[in-house]
């Protein structure tokens, strides 16, 4: 083997642990990510990093490399689950009748609260330190619903005479509601009802 190739052969051979090691670093931090948006919706500020850790099969070490502290971890699970809601919304308008679509998306949204409902005291730090990840985050959320209800509106099945700002505020509304065991199952019901009265009087309803 020429004295070349010897050299190629060592640099690929010593490159491999390099790549393997941050392709399992990429899938750890992956991993605490989707447990620690789960953590935060279901224990909220009682979730412990360690048990994030440990559910996601890594030291608190490791953590603690990709996320230095619980402010850093909540910022990134928090814009995932807003990418997450406003992804979701695009899917469902491709794929389900317009009304249909905005109706489980609004169910979504329960979900993205009670995640965003574990991480409020995290989050209020977060505003202080830089409140334009909220606006631009809201921002985003605003236009996929309004998406939604445009394409009802404009296919008929809810009514047209709705402002988007109230659709919004009332949804907004389970936000500050008490935390109550059956909190998310009341809020799925209050979204249902929602929904039932942006149908009635639709032209599709009086069809």
């Amino acid at each position: 083997m020429g004295s070349n190739a010897s050299t190629e052969l060592k640099e690929t051979r010593s490159s491999l642990p390099e790549k393997r090691l941050r392709a399992d670093a990429s899938r750890n931090r992956e991993k605490l990510i989707e447990i620690a948006g789960i953590a935060f919706a279901e224990r909220g500020g009682n979730a412990s990093l360690e048990d994030i850790a440990r559910q996601a099969g890594v030291g608190i070490g490791t953590l603690y490399r990709h996320f230095p502290t619980r402010e850093h971890l909540v910022e990134v699970v928090y814009r995932r689950e807003v990418e997450a809601l406003c992804d979701a919304a695009e899917e469902l308008a491709q794929n389900k009748a317009p009304d249909v679509a905005l109706a489980e998306w609004m169910q979504r949204f329960v979900d993205y609260i009670a995640a965003k409902r574990g991480m409020a005291n995290s989050l209020r730090i977060l505003f202080d330190a830089n409140s334009e990840v909220f606006a631009n985050t809201s921002g985003m959320v605003a236009l996929a619903l309004q998406r939604l209800v445009d394409a009802a509106v404009a296919d008929g099945s809810i009514r047209s005479d709705i402002d988007i700002n109230d659709i919004s505020q009332a949804l907004s509304g389970i936000y500050s509601a008490p935390d109550t065991p059956d909190w998310r199952d009341r809020s799925r019901r209050l979204v249902s009802l929602l929904m039932d009265g942006l149908r009635w009087g639709s032209p599709k309803a009086r069809s």
